[in-house]
Order: structure tokens, then sequence, then C-alpha cells
């Protein structure tokens, strides 16, 4: 789809690509925080959290474009469309994705298109979702006696018609993560198998993250189908396979299910106070130190 521009305008708005972070919104970054304060209007996934939403002015104008697996969303060239014509008739135009907007976000897709309309643009890194993920289900990606790396893909992609070369993928000292991969668990499983990768593998399925509501399905390569289709697994979901999910009995710190007197679960207005304190505390001390 070719992008339309706006004859005779000038194309003075701004674009700032914002990664909104797995879903805590104490994850979220103080330069996002920022940026969300300014905006105009904001694009956002279907995955930020009401507690981060809670931050955008109450008279920006929100546009909900977020992608959902089985279910009606917007198509990216409409997404793209709508960045470029909010940025003619705007000053300040933020895409809030989850996560982080480069990995599986299609953030660069976007940014391509403003390029080609010649708009200004900025990008603000997130805390992906492999990481939030992981440090939230004691799970590390990488450890000396357990994995030596770690690569993430997308399991999103038509498997049965692009097979994916799984033999990349099959490393017993290497950690996966599948990004969006649950409807695919079938797949995933065979290839994994085929390509050699050990039928008893620990792997873990991490619902709703970083969240109250996460859930931890935990069990072996052999059983990814049945734990991909527990009926209390909610979205988003990541798939995490490999040795290090052995760990995660032991280092699992967050207890959403428990009365945690010692977390402070603010509201949208007190994050808004919560952050502003913070960066008014930054900008002091920063201060302080170029006088000096």
């Amino acid at each position: 789809m070719e992008i339309v521009t706006l004859p005779g305008q000038r194309a003075g708005g701004k674009v700032w690509l914002v990664g909104a972070g797995p879903g805590d919104v104490e994850l979220l970054t103080l330069k996002a925080y920022r940026i969300l304060q300014s905006a105009d209007v904001v694009l956002y996934d279907a995955l930020i959290s009401e507690d981060i939403m809670a931050l955008v002015p109450k008279d920006a104008e929100k546009i909900a474009v977020g992608k959902r697996a089985g279910k009606h969303s917007a198509a990216q060239d409409e997404i793209n469309q709508l960045l470029v014509t909010k940025a003619f008739t705007k000053q300040n135009v933020v895409r809030l994705k989850g996560g982080d907007p480069f990995i599986f976000g299609r953030g660069g897709e976007e940014l391509q298109s403003l390029v080609e309309s010649g708009l200004e643009f900025e990008v603000v890194p997130g805390i992906t979702a492999a990481s939030g993920t992981s440090a939230y289900a004691g799970i590390p990606l990488t450890h000396r006696d357990y994995a030596q790396g770690v690569t993430f893909i997308t399991g999103h992609c038509q498997l049965e018609s692009r097979p994916m070369d799984w033999n990349s993928y099959a490393n017993p000292n290497n950690t996966l993560v599948i990004y969006m991969g649950i409807l695919n668990a079938g797949l995933i499983k065979a290839g994994l198998l085929e390509a050699g990768r050990n039928i008893d593998t620990p792997v873990a399925i991490v619902s709703k993250a970083t969240t109250q509501d996460q859930r931890c399905f935990i069990g072996t390569l052999g059983e990814l189908e049945r734990l991909a289709s527990n009926p209390e697994l909610e979205m988003p979901a990541l798939m995490i396979i490999g040795e290090v999910v052995e760990l995660a009995d032991s280092l699992n710190w967050f207890k959403p299910d428990s009365n945690q007197e010692d977390r402070v679960r603010n509201d949208g207005a007190q994050n808004k106070l919560l952050y502003s304190e913070f960066a008014q505390g930054l900008n002091q001390k920063l201060k302080a130190e170029i006088a000096q």
C-alpha cells in the first residue's frame, strides 16, 4: 500500500516510537513517561495496560490499533497511514507498543513509512517481553551451567507453508524464547523434536507476565501442546524452552497471588505523582552536577 501524504501541508509533526515494556507500569522507562506526557495523539497496542494508559494526558487523542490473534485488528498498512496522517496534523504523535518496538514489534516497518513521508521520528526502547517475562518467572535466559546463549524467534508465522530451520534452534546449550507461538505449539514441538531436541527439555509458558495475573505453566517439550491448550492460559503468553527453566522453582521471587504488603500498587493518578517526583529529583540532581 502506498502511503498518502497531505498535499500542501508541511510535515511539521514528530512521531515517537515508544516501548511500554512487558506490562508492569513500574517497568516503564522515565523517558517513555516524559514523552507520553507531551503526546497530542497516542496510537496504542491492545496489550498496553490500563495503568500505563492512565499516564496519557486526558486531552490527548487515543487510538487503539493493536493486533490480537484470532481477532479483528487494524492492518499494518492502516497503522502506517494513520501515523503519517496524524503526524501531519498533530505536533507530537506517540506510537505506543508493548515490550520493545524493535523486537517483533514491526517498529522498523512503521519507521520506514515515516522516512518515505519525510517525517521526523525518535525511538524510545522498552524492556522486551523476553527479559521481563523471564525475570518475573525466575528463569535466567543465560546461565554458565545451563545455557551459553539465547535466541528469540516468533512462532506467529505460517509454519506449515513457510517451514523454519529448526536445526538452528535445537542447540541444547541455548535457551529458546518464542513470541506469539501458542497457536502453533504442535508445530513447534514437532520441529524441535525432529531437529534433535530432547523430549524432556524443560519448557515454561508464562501468561500475562509482570502483572498481578501472571501464571506460569511448566512442563517438558513433549507436553508443549497440553500446556498451550490449558484453559487457564490467557494472552499474552511467551514460551521459554531450555534447561534454565529448571531454576524457576528456586529463583521465582514474584508472587502475584500473595498479599504483597511491601509492593506499592498505584492507580493512574498515584503513578503520575510517583514519576513526576522522581523526574523532578533527577532534574535537580543533574542541575547540581552541571553547576559544579
